[in-house]
């Protein structure tokens, strides 16, 4: 589950706008309740890059090495926002759950827990 939370955090920063590999490593290790290492999402970004998901390039830096920024294809950009809706459908399940909704029940959709 948390594969696909990274994913999501990755393609939707990406979507928005190029990153430098260095800041948005560092955003993501600093977003709330994605527990990720540094070291894991480099690797990500080279999958996602592998799917055509993510395109990069490089930029001289007056500071040392080369800088790699990293942006979203069109196709990394629509992965992003089918990820985004299936989240958004997924938390509505699970707040149902947690109001008592029924959703075996397409008729009334609310479950009683006094009934049978």
């Amino acid at each position: 589950m948390r594969k696909g939370v990274l994913d999501l955090c990755i393609l939707k920063a990406l979507s928005s706008a190029e990153w430098y590999g260095y800041a948005l490593v560092k955003a993501l290790v600093a977003v709330p309740g994605v527990g990720v290492a540094e070291g894991s999402i480099y690797p990500l970004l080279s999958r996602l890059k592998r799917q055509g998901l993510v395109t990069t390039r490089l930029e001289e830096s007056r500071e040392g090495p080369a800088r790699k920024y990293y942006t979203a294809t069109p196709e990394g950009r629509a992965l992003a926002r089918e990820m985004e809706l299936y989240f958004a459908d997924m938390l509505r399940g699970v707040a149902g759950l947690q109001a008592g909704v029924d959703f075996t029940v397409p008729s009334s959709g609310h479950h009683n827990p006094e009934e049978p």
